[in-house]
């Protein structure tokens, strides 16, 4: 299951955002060794939010899981949607009658 984090920064996280890389690199290792979570990808990006990253999950629980206790690290808060493929979409759409 494919899962979108949105995150901004907090006060704590731009005090500290010169450990953003090495902290995201610790974030993988986490996601992967605690919580069974691939993490595709990490992307620092301008506009409402500062970084994304792109999840692959094999439940809600444990994408929730992750996300949360990347929130208590207190760098940044997250907001995060599940996602679909277009295979996904294609047979959610065959079910619409």
């Amino acid at each position: 299951m494919l899962f979108v984090i949105l995150m901004n920064f907090t006060e704590q996280g731009v005090r500290n955002v010169k450990g953003t890389v090495e902290r995201a690199k610790a974030f993988k290792e986490m996601a992967e060794s605690k919580y069974d979570v691939k993490v595709k990808e990490i992307l620092w990006t301008l506009g409402k939010y500062d970084l994304v990253a792109i999840t692959d999950a094999p439940n809600e629980e444990k994408a929730t899981a992750l996300a949360l206790s990347l929130g208590i690290l207190g760098n940044v808060k997250t907001q995060t949607m599940r996602a679909f493929t277009a295979q996904e979409m294609s047979s959610i759409i065959a079910k619409i009658a």
